[in-house]
């Protein structure tokens, strides 16, 4: 409602118009007039009106059709009408009521009755845009959060399905930066590590699929936490081999190093395991194969099952070092030892024949950290 209200007087006769203008003025009121019906439904709709004072005896179109009309409106059907007339209020006020009318004075203008009337049919019009106004605010309300409530369930999927392969940190940059970009196809240099367990085959042809279960669910978790914690990359896992990405999809500096450290970490905390794995009398190890190169990266898959691969030379070359790999051995290859040599001790080991490699490949078992690099750490 306008603050002060307005109040539409409607006659064809401008005295009486006057008069009903300049009492409402004195009261702090603002006035707009009309002298006929089309007028008064022409100012109805061209600006906001809170109250309509509206004579019935008028020509052309008399109070009674120009009230039908305001209740027509979908937009004034709750505007407050009073109708004025001199004529028996007893037989006007059947038609009145019919016509949509919610008041009626008599002419001669009594001023207080005018007053009480007009104050009281402000007041409920106060109150109906208050509830207008708070059902709309409501629907806007309800609106936005409806889409927050999608955009979020959006936002989960997207995040569920990045952090089935990503670390949780680079999943979470992912989606904060929006840029998934990143994950189209592309080349770049990646050190892979790729970790399995020794003699894992021949220890499920022995126990219970159960019992088979339990350890790989333990692996699994103790080598997803040192992946996530390292901000690795799972290209994928199957079965007791996992596959790890460093600088892709997000870079990082030293990537080969990174990997490394990785596998050192890992390496001691499969020690711990083994020990107990060994008491239940399960004969395993652990063993690592670590290569830097250039890969294409990107995402491959079908609607509904995506998966984030890297393909190339590298990632053969560590998968097959891993298999050369015997328990407690951390094998990398010459690229990844030059990235490598200030921080960790190595040693040298007879060039080996790798399945779909042509020539022999050097590569070099990992001892440990250098002291000044595990100082630094």
């Amino acid at each position: 409602m306008n603050d002060p209200a307005t109040v539409l007087v409607v006659d064809d006769v401008e005295k009486n118009v006057k008069l009903l203008a300049d009492i409402l003025k004195v009261k702090g009121y603002d006035v707009v007039t009309a002298f006929s019906g089309p007028d008064a439904l022409s100012m109805v709709e061209s600006r906001e009106v809170d109250l309509v004072l509206l004579d019935i005896v008028m020509p052309g179109m008399n109070g009674y059709e120009v009230c039908r009309k305001i209740r027509e409106n979908p937009l004034t059907k709750i505007l407050p009408v009073v109708m004025v007339t001199a004529l028996d209020p007893s037989e006007e006020r059947i038609k009145g009521l019919e016509a949509g009318a919610d008041d009626f004075l008599t002419k001669p203008i009594n001023q207080a009755e005018l007053m009480a009337r007009v104050q009281s049919l402000l007041r409920i019009k106060e109150l109906f845009d208050t509830v207008q106004a708070q059902s709309t605010e409501l629907k806007d309300w309800n609106r936005n959060l409806e889409e927050r409530v999608r955009e979020q369930v959006d936002e989960l999927e997207r995040l569920g399905r990045l952090r089935r392969f990503l670390s949780p940190q680079v999943a979470n940059m992912i989606m904060s930066s929006g840029n998934e970009s990143l994950l189209e196809s592309h080349r770049r240099e990646i050190a892979v590590v790729f970790c399995d367990l020794r003699g894992f085959t021949a220890f499920l042809e022995n126990v219970e699929p159960e019992e088979g279960m339990e350890v790989l669910q333990q692996y699994h978790r103790a080598m997803g936490e040192l992946i996530a914690r390292f901000q690795g990359t799972i290209e994928h896992f199957a079965g007791d081999g996992i596959l790890t990405l460093f600088n892709d999809p997000i870079e990082c500096e030293a990537p080969a190093v990174r990997a490394v450290q990785m596998a050192i970490a890992m390496r001691e905390r499969m020690a711990e395991i083994t020990v107990e794995w060994h008491k239940l009398g399960h004969e395993l190890g652990f063993g690592v194969g670590i290569a830097l190169g250039y890969a294409t990266m990107g995402m491959v898959g079908y609607e509904g099952r995506y998966d984030y691969v890297a393909n190339g030379r590298v990632v053969n070359l560590a998968a097959r070092l891993s298999d050369e790999a015997a328990a407690g051995q951390i094998l990398i290859s010459h690229r990844a030892y030059l990235a490598n040599e200030d921080f960790v001790e190595v040693e040298p080991i007879p060039e080996l024949a790798l399945k779909g490699f042509r020539k022999p490949v050097q590569a070099y078992n990992v001892i440990g950290l250098r002291q000044t690099a595990a100082a630094s750490d």
